[in-house]
C-alpha cells in the first residue's frame, strides 16, 4: 500500500479525505449500534426465555465490550502514530466486518447451547478492540485532514457519521417492522443486519485504500528509521502529555455519559413506551430524531469556527445539568408521538454542543506523535466507564426502581466536565495542529517544544 500524505490548503482533497474517512466511521458505527437496534430481538437467540435475567445479560454485554476499547485505542494508537493513520483504520474497518459476519451465521442457543452466547461476546469483544481503535484514528485522522477556519466543520463530520451508523441501524430495522413480523425479526432478520454490517465493511476497506494518508512523510520516514522512538509511546503520553490527556477524559467525561443515555436508552425508552400496535411509530419517532441530530452535527461545527469550541461546550454542560432529569422523568410517560419525538429531540440539540466538535477539541490537545493514542486512550477510558455502562445502569436502576440515582449519577457526571469546560479550556489561542500546520508551511517539519494549551 502507497502512502500519499495530504498537501496543506487543498479544501478539494480535504473534503475528498473527510467523506472516505466518514464513510469508514459511519460503518463501524452501524455495527456497533446495530447490537443495541435488534438487542430485543435476538436476545432469545443466545438466552433463555425462561432466564428473567436475559435482558440484563444482553446489556451487560453491550457494556463489557467497552472494556476491550481502552487496549483497542491503545494498540491502534500507537500503531497509527507510527505507521499512519490510513494503515490502522484499514485494518480496524477489517475486524468489525469479520466480527459482523461471525454473529450473523451463529446458530442459536438451541444449537450451540452456552457456546452461542461465547462467540457472541468474543466477537463483541474484538468489535469494542476495533472500536477503540476507530475513534482516536479517525477523529485525529478528520481534524489533521481538514483544512484551518473549517477545522470544526469538517471534523463535525465524525460525528455524522457515528449517528449516522446509528440512523441505518434505526432504518434497517424500520424496513424489517413494515415487512417482517416479529418472528420473522427474532428468528433471522436481526442475522440480515449483521450481514449489511460486514457487506459495507468490505467497501469501506476498499475506499480507505484510496485515502491520503495525514502524517507527513517525513515523521513516517523518521519512525522507519528509528529517530522518533517516542511516536506512539505510552510512557512518552503518561510522563510528558499526561495533562492533556487528564483533560481529554474529563471533556469526554460528561459527554459520552450524556451522549449514550440521551440517543441510546433515550430511543429505547420511546420504542418501550411505543411497544405493541405502536412499534412502527416508535421506530420512526426514533429514526427521525435520530436523523436531525446528524443533521445538527456539521451546523455545531460551523459555530464552533465562529464562537469557538469552548462557548458549544459550556452551552451542552448547562443543558445537560438542566435537561437529564426532564428527559428520563418524562420521556417514559409519553404515549403521544409528537411530544415523545420534542423531547427526545431537545435532548439531542444540547448533545450537539459536545458530539460536534468532541473530536477536533481532543486531537487540538496533542502534538502529532502521540495524538492517534493519547485520544483514543483518553476517550476509551471515558467511554469506558461513563458511557458504555449507561445503558445497563439505566436498565438496572428501572428495574429496581432507583432511577432518580441514575439521573443524579449523569448529571453529577456532566457537570463535573461543565468545570472543565469552563476553567480548564481556551476559546482562542494556540494549538498543536495550527502550530505544527505553520511549521510544515515554512518547512521545518513537524512543530516541537511548544506547548499550547486548551483548544481554539
Amino acid at each position: 500500500m502507497t502512502t500519499t500524505t495530504q498537501q496543506p490548503g487543498s479544501l478539494r482533497r480535504s473534503v475528498s479525505n473527510t467523506l472516505k474517512g466518514s464513510a469508514g466511521n459511519l460503518v463501524e458505527w452501524y455495527d456497533v449500534y446495530v447490537y443495541s437496534v435488534f438487542a430485543s430481538y435476538f436476545e432469545f437467540q443466545f438466552f433463555s426465555e425462561e432466564d428473567e435475567n436475559s435482558t440484563i445479560y444482553v446489556w451487560a454485554i453491550f457494556a463489557v465490550t467497552f472494556l476491550m476499547r481502552p487496549i483497542g485505542a491503545w494498540f491502534f494508537g500507537r500503531f497509527a502514530d507510527r505507521h499512519g493513520r490510513r494503515l490502522a483504520l484499514t485494518i480496524s474497518v477489517s475486524i468489525m466486518a469479520g466480527c459482523s459476519f461471525l454473529i450473523a451465521v451463529t446458530p442459536s442457543a438451541e444449537v450451540l447451547g452456552i457456546g452461542a452466547a461465547v462467540i457472541l461476546i468474543g466477537c463483541r469483544l474484538l468489535q469494542g478492540f476495533a472500536t477503540g481503535g476507530e475513534y482516536g484514528t479517525s477523529a485525529t485522522y478528520m481534524s489533521e485532514a481538514a483544512i484551518p477556519g473549517r477545522r470544526g466543520f469538517l471534523s463535525s463530520f465524525h460525528y455524522v457519521t457515528l449517528v449516522g451508523g446509528h440512523v441505518l441501524a434505526q432504518l434497517t430495522l424500520l424496513v424489517m417492522v413494515l415487512t417482517l413480523s416479529d418472528d420473522q425479526i427474532s428468528e433471522w432478520g436481526w442475522r440480515v443486519g449483521f450481514g449489511i454490517g460486514g457487506v459495507a465493511a468490505l467497501v469501506v476497506f476498499w475506499l480507505r485504500r484510496t485515502m491520503d494518508e495525514s502524517l507527513t512523510e517525513s515523521a513516517l520516514e523518521a519512525v522507519k528509521e528509528g529517530k522518533s522512538s517516542e511516536s506512539g509511546s505510552m510512557r512518552d503520553l503518561l510522563v510528558n502529555n499526561w495533562r492533556p490527556l487528564l483533560l481529554c477524559f474529563l471533556v469526554t467525561m460528561g459527554g459520552t455519559v450524556a451522549f449514550y443515555t440521551y440517543s441510546v436508552s433515550g430511543p429505547a425508552i420511546v420504542k418501550s413506551s411505543f411497544a405493541g400496535d405502536d412499534v412502527v411509530a416508535g421506530t420512526i419517532i426514533n429514526l427521525i430524531a435520530l436523523t436531525v441530530l446528524m443533521l445538527l452535527q456539521p451546523v455545531g461545527g460551523w459555530l464552533s469556527d465562529i464562537v469557538g469550541r469552548k462557548t458549544l461546550l459550556v452551552f451542552f454542560g448547562i443543558g445537560g445539568v438542566a435537561y437529564t432529569w426532564f428527559i428520563i422523568t418524562f420521556l417514559p410517560q409519553q404515549t403521544n408521538a409528537l411530544s415523545a419525538f420534542a423531547i427526545l429531540v431537545g435532548g439531542f440539540v444540547i448533545l450537539t454542543g459536545y458530539t460536534s466538535i468532541n473530536a477536533v477539541v481532543k486531537a487540538e490537545l496533542f502534538p502529532t506523535h502521540v495524538r492517534a493514542l493519547g485520544v483514543g486512550f483518553g476517550y476509551a477510558l471515558a467511554n469506558s466507564l461513563f458511557g458504555g455502562t449507561a445503558p445497563l445502569l439505566y436498565t438496572a436502576a428501572k428495574g429496581t426502581e432507583q432511577v432518580p440515582l441514575f439521573i443524579v449519577y449523569v448529571t453529577i457526571a456532566i457537570a463535573a466536565s461543565l468545570v472543565v469546560y469552563i476553567f480548564f479550556l481556551n476559546n482562542r489561542g494556540r494549538n498543536w495542529l495550527d502550530d505544527e500546520r505553520a511549521m510544515r508551511e515554512r518547512g521545518k517539519g513537524d512543530a516541537v517544544g511548544a506547548e499550547p494549551v486548551g483548544s481554539r
